[in-house]
């Protein structure tokens, strides 16, 4: 069966092709955003630990007076942060919900 023929709605013996609607229950979708702001908030105090907990470790390591590669670790920390933070508009973004 020819696809353009699909397209225009008519599945080639009469019948038109259904359109289902592109949206999710309302109860799913409460349920999804209720875990994603969960897990929003985990990844934010994930990285408010972690930057605490590497100035800690820096700070320890300079007292002490030991040489340590606590700066590299600080970078993947505010990395992390950074992907928390933009990963829900970089999804509406990509995804650019009404569109088709």
């Amino acid at each position: 069966m020819n696809f353009a023929v699909l397209a225009q709605g008519d599945g080639g013996a009469g019948v038109s092709v259904p359109d289902p609607e592109r949206k999710a229950p309302p109860k799913l979708a409460n349920a999804v955003d209720t875990v994603l702001g969960i897990v929003g908030w985990a990844g934010t105090a994930a990285g408010v630990a972690g930057v605490l907990i590497t100035g800690t470790m820096m700070a320890v390591s300079m007292k002490r007076g030991e040489g340590s590669e606590h700066m590299s670790r600080l970078g993947m920390v505010l990395g992390g942060c950074v992907l928390v933070a933009t990963a829900g508009p970089i999804i509406t973004f990509v995804f650019q919900p009404g569109t088709e």
